[in-house]
């Protein structure tokens, strides 16, 4: 339920409003606009008389909602979330890259892409550390010392670090990391999450493989409603029949998140296909969507990656790609 507030209401009246709805057992979410303020309630909506709300002078208008997301609700934050990752800004108009290798390998490899990748615009470095992977008998990563290793790079470029945790046993060793993100196949991993979110930085959580919209927006509530309202979204790829692709980009997922959430909306276009030519019009078509950024995998050699290699852009096709990031965003920007 939302209730929103006329604009020159007592803040007095306000305040005896929020405990009164406090006193029933709910929690109160401030929304503050330019022209509006809005009162998110979140809990047993069923006791409130509507009527009684509406009578007062400061209310407006009161309104239900029916979406079980709440804090990531749109109707509840009409204006966009801005996740600021010390002074990259991610959502609200500034697209943002990030990009990096798909795991952490040696530190002259995760050093020379960091440099190359910031070199051609990019805003945040990503290396996985610990890797989720479908055979057991894969690469894993190099889990704590990988998260050493992007440190290093951290330091010597300046990019904020984005890696994956894996269990929310690791927490400890992403004290240091930028952004966490939780990956596709630990988007429902409600212990996770709820971890997550009493941490007091940004997090990025890529959509599972068979998720629904409601879905993933659920997980989002679960990091959201510990306290933590710096959640990224990010659409990698659903499963469908097809299989000329690694995964179906769910290309329409960008506006409809848009719609829906204040919370800012990324893709990646990498997992996605799989398929790095696919990479280039993908990226042009994500910020057509209205999408907050992008997230790319690139490696100094490709070939001898430990993992996920063959969907890699090289640093001059990354390079080149950049070139046509920054006219596209000029482009749209007229329109």
């Amino acid at each position: 339920m939302i209730v929103i507030v006329k604009q020159n209401a007592c803040p007095q009246q306000v305040e005896n409003l929020k405990k009164e709805l406090e006193g029933l057992g709910l929690q109160i979410h401030f929304s503050k606009g330019v022209n509006t303020t809005l009162m998110g309630l979140v809990g047993d909506t069923t006791k409130i008389d509507i009527g009684k709300i509406e009578s007062l002078d400061i209310v407006e208008e009161v309104k239900r909602i029916q979406e079980p997301y709440k804090k990531a609700n749109r109707k509840f934050h009409p204006e966009n979330t801005v996740v600021d990752v010390h002074g990259v800004k991610i959502g609200g108009g500034d697209f943002q890259v990030i990009a990096g290798p798909c795991s952490v390998e040696t530190p002259e490899q995760i050093c020379e892409v960091a440099r190359d990748v910031k070199a051609s615009g990019a805003g945040l470095l990503r290396g996985g550390a610990f890797k989720p992977r479908t055979s057991p008998y894969s690469f894993q990563g190099l889990r704590g010392e990988g998260i050493q290793l992007l440190l290093k790079a951290k330091e010597e470029m300046g990019l904020p670090i984005v890696t994956e945790v894996m269990s929310y046993e690791d927490i400890d060793l992403f004290e240091n990391v930028d952004v966490i993100q939780v990956g596709a196949r630990n988007m429902q991993n409600f212990e996770l999450l709820k971890r997550v979110g009493r941490l007091n930085k940004p997090i990025l959580l890529k959509r599972g493989l068979s998720s629904t919209i409601e879905e993933f927006l659920m997980s989002a509530e679960y990091i959201m409603a510990e306290g933590n309202e710096n959640v990224i979204l990010c659409e990698r790829g659903i499963r469908t029949f097809e299989t000329k692709t690694r995964n179906t980009l769910d290309l329409a997922a960008v506006p409809l998140l848009k719609k829906l959430t204040h919370l800012p909306v990324i893709i990646d276009p990498s997992h996605a296909t799989g398929i790095p030519w696919m990479v280039e019009p993908l990226t042009l078509a994500a910020i057509a969507a209205g999408a907050d950024g992008v997230m790319i995998e690139v490696h100094n050699n490709p070939e001898k990656a430990l993992c996920d290699g063959a969907q890699s852009l090289r640093p001059e096709q990354f390079d080149a790609l950049m070139k046509k990031v920054n006219k596209t965003k000029e482009f749209f920007k007229t329109l």
